[in-house]
């Protein structure tokens, strides 16, 4: 059992900064890789982050590659997707998720989810 409570969502101007953070209760939080999705509205749910549970080899999925850094602190069992030169098409409800062993970048390979912030982007 994992909880996942996000928080740093918010309203933000084009081209400016946010910084979401995913903490995960349990002691066990290296033992899990870590993901970020998000979901516009009316659109489906689509990958933005993962990265391993001790860190190495995160992933971006393209469309945010070179603006968004995934990065955990497993002593504070805690991960983070810091978000710059934000676009409007980066609107959406952010959700974490967590999954036992490897990364990846399906959702379906993740059985915990965070409750989901939001994250608006004015032009």
């Amino acid at each position: 059992q994992v909880q996942l409570v996000e928080s740093g969502g918010g309203l933000v101007q084009a081209g400016g900064s946010l910084r979401l953070s995913c903490a995960a209760s349990g002691r066990t939080f290296s033992s899990y890789a870590m993901g970020w999705f998000r979901q516009a509205s009316g659109k489906e749910r689509e990958f933005v982050a993962t990265i391993t549970g001790t860190g190495d080899y995160p992933y971006l999925a393209d469309s945010v590659k070179g603006r968004f850094t995934i990065a955990r602190d497993n002593g504070k069992s805690t991960v983070y997707l810091q978000m710059n030169s934000l676009k409007p098409e980066d609107t959406a409800v952010y959700y974490c998720a967590a999954k036992w062993g490897g990364r990846s970048s399906w959702s379906g390979a993740y059985g915990y989810w965070g409750q989901g912030t939001q994250v608006t982007v004015s032009s």
